[in-house]
């Protein structure tokens, strides 16, 4: 079969034939259907600081599929040939503090499937049987290629516990993008977003932002403080990573306001701790992956009840062999999803 993967500790990828995997026992095989292009995906390709210190080549990448099952291994029964499935793809030990008391998403001992062991740019993955995530049909391939992402944003909104709260969402990438539309799913009464990028704002405003704000030309605080009538949010989801929207997003909070963190800063940040968290009592709530595997019961709930449209998002699909053009597009900045089809 044909996979993208990283032979070598340097830029760029390959494009090469590799045997189909073979399902053990308590695994299942799935052929891929569609594949999504995540940001760690541009991160592995180009070779950065991160990648280093965490890729051991040779590696088939990517992390976010659907797809149905072509066999199983023996030990598997609840799962068939032809059933339509996702994965959770952060794969846990079982043994450690976390997963013993019923956390697995923040194991300390966790592989990621196409991070620490081949993942799904490729025509069929194996992975283990309690990773397995059967879909309803009414999820259509190309939503379904992305849930990994999706289920980051619905655990972040509801770790916000938005429901008749007004939401700041600063950064518009793709899961800053599905927190929008999440958020309204789940009842905040206004959704602002920022972002430096006017394609992105653009992206935004179609997933169901009330108002959209680029902060290098608008003040946002000033414009926040009329629009909410010098209440301040109740909620905000940082989702860029960047310490500049970090601190906007703390200035924008109201006192005993919520803050989400799940983008990942390059570098340490600095944070005003005495006037934005003690003095403030700021609930500050670090966010990683999905709740094994409560978000995924909810996120497929809002899917599967026509809730939560994401479609706006969806902005490019590609065969898996355009994997170069994948990457360029989400280098540029000037695409939302971009989803691959491994047999176009």
């Amino acid at each position: 079969m044909k996979a993208i993967r990283k032979l070598s500790p340097q830029a760029g990828f390959d494009w090469v034939d590799v045997a189909p995997p073979q399902p053990g026992p308590d695994e299942v095989l799935v052929k891929i259907a569609h594949a999504s292009v995540c940001g760690t995906d541009v991160h592995i390709t180009d070779w950065d600081d991160w990648s280093a210190s965490r890729i051991k080549p040779p590696l088939t990448y990517g992390h976010e599929f659907c797809g149905h099952i072509e066999a199983v291994g023996p030990g598997v029964e609840h799962l068939a040939k032809g059933d339509y499935v996702s994965a959770e793809m952060h794969i846990t030990c079982g043994i450690c503090g976390p997963c013993m008391s019923g956390k697995p998403h923040i194991c300390s001992d966790v592989q990621i499937a196409g991070i620490d062991r081949d993942g799904c740019y490729a025509e069929y993955i194996v992975l283990p049987k309690r990773q397995i995530i059967k879909l309803p049909p009414s999820i259509p391939l190309h939503v379904a290629s992305c849930l990994d992402a999706v289920g980051n944003a619905v655990h972040s909104v509801e770790r916000g516990h938005v429901s008749g709260q007004s939401v700041l969402i600063t950064g518009c990438g793709p899961i800053g993008l599905f927190s929008i539309a999440v958020a309204r799913a789940l009842g905040a009464t206004r959704v602002f977003a920022t972002d430096l990028s006017p394609y992105r704002l653009e992206l935004a405003e179609k997933m169901g932002a009330h108002r959209v704000f680029n902060p290098a030309q608008e003040d946002v605080l000033g414009t926040l403080d009329q629009l909410l009538r010098g209440r301040g949010i109740d909620v905000v989801i940082e989702m860029s990573g960047a310490e500049a929207a970090l601190t906007q997003g703390f200035e924008a909070l109201k006192p005993g306001g919520r803050m989400v963190l799940l983008g990942l800063p390059t570098k340490p940040v600095q944070i005003d701790l005495t006037r934005h968290i003690i003095l403030k009592e700021t609930e500050v709530v670090g966010v990683h992956g999905r709740r094994m595997f409560d978000t995924w019961l909810l996120m497929l709930e809002l899917l599967d009840s026509g809730q939560l449209n994401l479609d706006p998002i969806f902005t490019h699909q590609l065969a898996m062999s355009d994997f170069g053009q994948a990457i360029d597009l989400m280098r540029s900045g000037q695409a939302g999803k971009v989803v691959l089809n491994p047999t176009a």
